[in-house]
């Protein structure tokens, strides 16, 4: 599981990874840029479609899905246990990846802090 923040001093969305996903992950955090996010979503299906190919991390199915995957051209990064939990981050003119698919604690309260951080006009 990870926990979200924003900073908005710095202009970054935060990605904290916890415990042992630290070790699943081959990540202690992810730092984007919000100019970057284009948003979120709380999508448990995203979970049951087809990973891609993993480049470095941990996939064992049904059970945990993290780390780097790339699937038609895409760059994923996964940090999901329960699908149920998961929020997908779209993201546009990212360097490392084009989406993120997290589990988080609360997902529809990380939508919605992360669509606010968003609300540019």
């Amino acid at each position: 599981m990870a926990l979200i923040s924003v900073d908005r001093e710095r202009g970054l969305l935060n990605v904290e990874f916890q415990g042992l996903d630290k070790l699943w992950t081959l990540k202690s955090r992810l730092e984007i840029p919000l100019a970057h996010v284009r948003g979120a979503t709380h999508d448990p299906g995203m979970a049951r479609e087809p990973k891609g190919i993993r480049v470095a991390g941990t996939h064992f199915p049904g059970v945990i899905t993290a780390g780097r995957f790339r699937r038609d051209g895409e760059r994923l990064f996964w940090d999901v246990k329960n699908p149920d939990k998961a929020v997908v981050v779209e993201l546009a003119d990212a360097e490392t990846y084009d989406r993120l698919v997290i589990e988080v604690d609360d997902p529809r309260a990380t939508v919605a802090l992360i669509e606010r951080s968003l609300d540019r006009g």
